[in-house]
């Protein structure tokens, strides 16, 4: 049963959309755009040491990279997806929970961007790859079952499976039509997020709830 959803306890969203644009805002008002794209975006092949010029550690640019966005409606959408998703799953995980999911899938996704194309020179920025992780869990928790079967767990392994491959092909679509249009999206990290979502959305409810 999905629980009404709620505001008050939803402070760790809220938290992160309000510290998120606040990043982006001081970073436009200064004009240091570019400046901080390359001081704290997860550059591929930084991990190997090949590329300098950061004064963020590379274990770190994962996390740092949520914080920076590439315009206005970039930071919009994504902060929209966060709102709209981030407050019923908080709601059901608790704002821990929800801080893990969300702190997993920013690496997740950087680890997937970095499987992809490790030596890429291009900083990858914005939170999506981590609020993808936060849709993968809002996906697996409150959407309906599209498999049918008797076994509970199998169900629910084949459902996340069916989300999972949905997520890839609309990524594939999306990312094919912007890059017609000479935009390039980090689908990797979008992909390996939202995987992780799906992993660690049933196990952290049952960690909350395990002495209900």
């Amino acid at each position: 049963m999905r629980p009404p959803d709620s505001w008050p306890r939803a402070r760790f969203t809220l938290v992160v959309i309000a510290v998120t644009a606040l990043a982006w805002a001081v970073a436009t008002a200064l004009g240091r755009d570019q400046w901080v794209e390359m001081w704290g975006g997860f550059i591929p092949a930084r991990v190997a040491e090949t590329v300098s010029g950061s004064l963020v550690p590379v274990w770190l640019t994962p996390l740092t990279a949520t914080l920076i966005h590439g315009g206005f409606f970039h930071l919009l959408f994504n902060l929209v997806i966060l709102a709209f998703c981030g407050r019923p799953t908080e709601n059901l995980l608790g704002p821990v929970s929800l801080a893990v999911l969300y702190v997993a899938g920013a690496y997740a996704a950087a680890g997937a961007q970095y499987a992809l194309d490790p030596s890429s020179s291009l900083p990858m920025i914005g939170a999506s790859g981590a609020i993808s992780a936060v849709l993968g869990a809002y996906a697996f928790l409150f959407g309906r079952n599209k498999v049918k079967v008797a076994n509970r767990t199998l169900a629910m392994l084949l459902n996340a499976l069916w989300l999972l491959v949905a997520w890839i092909v609309l990524n594939l679509i999306v990312s094919l039509t912007l890059l017609n249009a000479g935009i390039a999206i980090a689908r990797a990290a979008h992909i390996g997020g939202f995987a992780l979502g799906l992993l660690l959305a049933k196990p952290l409810f049952e960690i909350r709830y395990r002495n209900a």
